[in-house]
């Protein structure tokens, strides 16, 4: 169903008037874009195909207390409705190139990694607490031009509709939930966790195709109790004007609307054999479509062995082009993938610190980099153990490595953790391991607790001595 209003004309402002700002305004800002980025780089052929071209305008001012470097944060109010005006011009003004109707789905989701490695476990917390309610609503009688909007009922957190682009299409969206509901201590607003506000575009497919993705771009929200923005925003008004003029240059200029800043697509989840994966499974906002449709958690705690023959491995210098682009997908530098689609392994692998910050910006320029070169995670402490080979008063499962020291890594610096090693090292069921002890001074055997094992030195050897019990059946161990 279409919703349409018979709104007068001069509600909707000329191009000219849409930014009351001064003049630098959010029209020069949009210049550092990903997709422009590439003016800049006349080296480096493009391949982007001719397609319209996308913008989304939050009118709600954003704060001026955000330094230069940073990205710009908006204040909104917990349950007021905010007006996003939705733009789609063609790249060579010819109205018929671009799609006739479009889908887009919103979301607002963390900006924070910690909170995305459990954001499933963060919404179903909500949810049990708030019975019936949403995150995210549209404000459907004060909205314009969208066609069959939808809110998912397992999706508490998106709506999505149709559009057509060659007319106008304002949404209007509502946030019902604070900040504050996803910190730790709960003690404010100012304390509480940011959201990305994000929407993703596409071409409906045909048929049973999917759809084409075209657009995605997002902006960094923080939701208060009513009013409470508006409070914050005053506040952060007077702080900057308390600051020596010197000191006012480092901050951004705030603007009376925000626009939404081109990043690569939300993953969509979909049926398909990927769906065993755990729940919690998800992604950077910032991150790329992977290449499982299903949401995949690219940070601890998560398991790869669940994508056997991922490209979560270092770069192969010898890569080709496709699994450049892979590799590039899997760690979430997918908006770069159309700058970077003739590079294989060793082209990337060239590239200076300075190259790549010149090619994806300063932020995922560095990211890029360190990624690229990157170390492997070293563990708290390495241990290494050999079995006892020596006297026969017991019977244990021969072990064919027994007499030769290997290695044992531990990360959580527990005694039980260090049990569990051993257990697999020796080849002996974990649950018949009564006592682990370690050998002292003099002989005397110290019973192996977390701060024992915290103290042990990094990179100590040890011979593992395995000893039958009985009453009840099973085994000591003494690390001699």
């Amino acid at each position: 169903m279409l919703f349409w209003h018979n709104q007068p004309e001069h509600l909707w402002p000329s191009p000219g008037e849409l930014y009351s700002g001064p003049p630098s305004s959010l029209l020069r800002e949009s210049l550092p874009l990903p997709y422009l980025k590439q003016e800049e780089l006349p080296n480096i052929p493009s391949t982007e195909p001719p397609g319209p071209t996308f913008q989304y305008v939050l009118c709600a001012a954003t704060s001026p207390a955000v330094k230069q470097q940073e990205e710009a944060l908006t204040y909104l109010n917990q349950g007021q409705s905010y007006e996003v005006r939705m733009f789609c011009t063609s790249k060579r003004g010819d109205a018929t190139q671009g799609p006739r109707l479009l889908k887009s789905v919103v979301r607002v989701v963390f900006h924070d990694r910690r909170l995305q490695y459990t954001e499933q476990q963060q919404l179903d917390g909500w949810r049990w607490s708030r019975p019936g309610d949403r995150i995210l609503d549209i404000d459907v009688p004060l909205s314009v031009g969208l066609i069959e909007p939808q809110a998912p009922p397992s999706q508490l957190n998106a709506v999505e509709f149709h559009w057509d682009p060659a007319k106008r299409t304002s949404l209007f969206l509502q946030v019902h939930c604070i900040s504050t509901e996803f910190t730790p201590r709960k003690k404010g607003g100012e304390k509480g966790v940011p959201f990305r506000l994000q929407i993703d575009t596409f071409k409906p497919g045909d048929k049973e195709l999917p759809p084409e993705h075209l657009h995605s771009a997002g902006c960094l929200i923080k939701v208060f109790k009513p009013k409470g923005a508006d409070r914050k925003l005053k506040t952060d008004r007077e702080k900057i004007e308390k600051q020596p003029l010197h000191e006012r240059d480092k901050y951004q200029t705030a603007c009376e609307s925000t626009v939404f800043v081109e990043c690569s697509p939300w993953p969509e989840p979909s049926a398909g054999p990927c769906q065993a994966l755990s729940p919690l499974a998800l992604t950077s906002p910032h991150s790329c479509k992977l290449l499982s449709p299903e949401r995949f958690c690219c940070s601890p705690p998560f398991i790869l062995d669940t994508l056997g023959g991922s490209p979560a491995e270092d770069l192969n210098p010898g890569a080709s082009v496709l699994e450049t682009q892979q590799w590039l997908h899997w760690h979430r530098f997918s908006s770069y993938c159309r700058t970077l689609a003739n590079f294989t392994g060793t082209d990337l692998l060239k590239l200076t610190r300075q190259d790549l910050i010149q090619i994806c910006g300063a932020a995922d320029g560095i990211r890029l980099f360190n990624t690229l070169r990157a170390r492997p995670i070293r563990h708290r402490l390495t241990l290494y153990v050999a079995q006892e080979t020596s006297g026969q008063e017991h019977k244990v499962s021969k072990n064919p490595d027994s007499g030769f020291y290997q290695e044992i890594a531990l990360d959580e610096l527990s005694a039980i953790e260090l049990l569990g090693k051993l257990a697999e090292l020796l080849a002996l069921p974990a649950n018949q391991i009564h006592r682990l002890f370690h050998q002292g001074p003099g002989g005397i055997l110290i019973h192996l607790s977390d701060q024992v094992v915290q103290n042990l030195k990094d990179e100590s050897y040890f011979v593992a001595v395995v000893k039958k019990v009985q009453n009840p059946d099973g085994y000591y161990l003494v690390l001699t």
